[in-house]
């Protein structure tokens, strides 16, 4: 259940403006849903849309039981003893559980198949990104993982296929990034020089056909979608990216409304972002050696790409 308070400068209001400006980036027509579903007086009757908010009072939302979004569920072993758990992460699997996702996520599926003490992830991808996700295995290898990402004692390589042909073989992009103060998702933006967090991607263009480019990242820093932010700045961003491509975030805005459509994915291109976690070189937690791990590429994107991709 959700309450929100009616400040005095939004007495007055349609509940549905109400709800939208409470919401941000939700859409009037969607607003208008929840109300008709989620929105009743403390007795427990409905509400109606085009009712004024008074000043002082609560709106209350309270959210109906949902079938969970389906999701993969399966993944490849990359490399597995007794401290190391490595997967190959399918695109469309959660990490963690949130509002609308439990059951169906990575963190959820290890515990049912390594019981009461599973192995913890050591760091993230977001949930359209495949590839190598590494885990430890008990308190002291999950802490030794986590501190190689923090001291950024860690090789990462990703492949991506951009829309665009890059010009340049090779570049390096050096843009600082901060996230944006509002709404209910992540949203990240390039900053001028001094602004922001430092955030550094080598690239590397592995081929270009059909107005596409695919291209080896390796990135310095680990800001959130920084891969995504820094090939939209610079004018190449990932096919299928739903916030940072040509359209900026309407996709995104349109895939919560409506879902994956026809239409939608001939605008994106892909129905995912064309981004792979492709290696991962991290020290062992009680070794001397480095784990050196490869997940293969997926199938959707050598599809995209039309062939085998030249890496």
């Amino acid at each position: 259940m959700l309450t929100f308070p009616v400040p005095r400068e939004q007495a007055g209001q349609r509940l549905d403006r109400f709800i939208q400006a409470r919401i941000p980036r939700l859409s009037r027509t969607r607003a208008q849903e929840i109300v008709k579903s989620c929105a009743f007086r403390a007795n427990g009757a409905p509400r109606r849309a085009s009712e004024r908010v008074r000043e002082g009072e609560i709106v209350i939302l309270v959210r109906p039981s949902f079938d969970e979004p389906e999701t993969p569920r399966d993944f490849g072993i990359v490399f597995e003893d007794e401290q190391v758990l490595a997967v190959d992460k399918p695109a469309g699997l959660p990490m963690h559980p949130t509002a609308t996702y439990h059951r169906n996520t990575l963190t959820y599926i290890l515990g049912e198949r390594y019981g009461p003490k599973p192995p913890q992830i050591a760091h993230r991808l977001d949930r359209e990104t495949s590839g190598v996700v590494i885990c430890g295995k008990g308190i002291e290898a999950e802490r030794a993982l986590k501190i190689c990402f923090e001291r950024r004692e860690v090789s990462k390589t990703y492949i991506a296929i951009c829309a665009g042909e890059i010009p340049k073989d090779e570049g390096h992009i050096d843009v600082p990034m901060s996230s944006v103060e509002e709404g209910l998702h992540v949203l990240m933006r390039t900053r001028e020089p001094g602004q922001g967090s430092p955030s550094r991607t080598h690239y590397q263009v592995r081929a270009r056909r059909q107005g596409m480019t695919l291209v080896e990242l390796h990135p310095e820093t680990g800001r959130q979608h920084q891969l995504r932010v820094h090939l939209a700045w610079l004018g190449f961003p990932i096919v299928g990216d739903k916030l940072y491509g040509p359209e900026k975030e309407q996709p995104f805005l349109d895939w919560i409304e409506t879902g994956m459509t026809p239409g939608l994915r001939a605008r994106l291109g892909m129905e995912r972002q064309a981004l792979h976690a492709w290696r991962l070189t991290i020290r062992h937690p009680s070794r001397e050696d480095d784990l050196e791990l490869e997940a293969p590429l997926p199938s959707d994107m050598i599809e995209l790409w039309g062939g085998p991709m030249p890496i």
